[in-house]
């Protein structure tokens, strides 16, 4: 027998996939074009969210893409961005193979960018929604100089850049010393699920930097309302990162049996506790 509420996500799908989203474009630096889809809710005095996808990924991840059609149909406008990741007009995900040419301060440059596009289009109310590394990218950006609009933040999946069996120190004592030494040769390094992962010293060493002590700072000196969605049977996350989740006080709801990318029927769960934290914005009391 079919869960109803498998029944329930299908049919959320099948109104979403109804409506059309524009996609815009924006110019990030010489050269370099980044698109987002774009989706107007029916309620403007609903804030925005600003969906972002996980490593090397795009806006049609299946999470994500699933995500913005439910949160679209339930009312609210949703804009999601594809980073651009240095690759002009980036489509398609980026191969752990390829030679990387980004850096974690250039994605939190584009983030900053499409945060002031939603506000040229009316929204002075923004909500920050990202998943996997995404959900830190978006953490890395409110430890910086976050816009007034931005509200509050939701993460889903939220997890540190992981680098393998190595010493964190020791790497990145190696990374600072290459990125002064020989700025532009390539080193190759595991990161995040990459096992091979090339880019320069300087690049690699903007995404090592974020380890589970990082992440964690940065959710505490968050300056907006935080909450997080997190899966038991995520195979991803680090050692112990859910009890160090709890033990810093975070707003966190830990869904039975999902995995990091919340899929199947868990989609559903993502959804449901996504609107309910939305919803309670608007509801200081509760």
């Amino acid at each position: 027998m079919i869960p109803m509420r498998l029944i329930l996500l299908c049919l959320l799908l099948w109104f979403a996939s109804a409506t059309q989203a524009a996609v815009v474009y924006q110019d990030m630096r010489p050269g370099i074009r980044a698109s987002a889809s774009y989706q107007v809710g029916e309620d403007r005095d609903k804030p925005a969210v600003l969906l972002l996808h996980g490593f090397l990924q795009t806006r049609e991840f299946p999470t994500v893409a699933t995500l913005a059609g439910g949160l679209h149909d339930a009312g609210y406008t949703v804009l999601s961005p594809t980073l651009s990741l240095n690759i002009p007009a980036r489509s398609q995900s980026l191969a752990c193979e390829a030679i990387h040419k980004h850096s974690l301060d250039e994605d939190t440059e584009e983030i900053a960018r499409w945060v002031s596009w939603l506000k040229k289009q009316g929204h002075r109310s923004i909500v920050l929604l990202g998943h996997s590394f995404g959900s830190m990218q978006l953490l890395a950006y409110l430890g910086g100089r976050p816009d007034p609009a931005v509200k509050a933040y939701i993460g889903a999946s939220l997890i540190e850049a992981q680098i393998g069996p190595v010493d964190r120190r020791a790497l990145i004592g190696q990374l600072e010393t290459r990125a002064r030494t020989a700025p532009r040769t390539l080193v190759t390094h595991p990161l995040s699920f990459c096992r091979k992962y090339t880019s320069t010293p300087r690049d690699l060493l903007s995404y090592v930097r974020w380890d589970q002590a990082r992440t964690l700072d940065a959710l505490h000196r968050s300056p907006v309302t935080g909450w997080l969605i997190m899966g038991d049977a995520d195979n991803l996350l680090g050692h112990n990162w859910l009890a160090a989740l709890r033990h810093l006080g975070s707003q966190i709801v830990v869904v039975p049996g999902a995995n990091h990318f919340m899929d199947g029927e868990h989609e559903f769960d993502l959804l449901e506790h996504t609107l309910v934290f939305l919803r309670g914005l608007s509801e200081p009391s509760r």
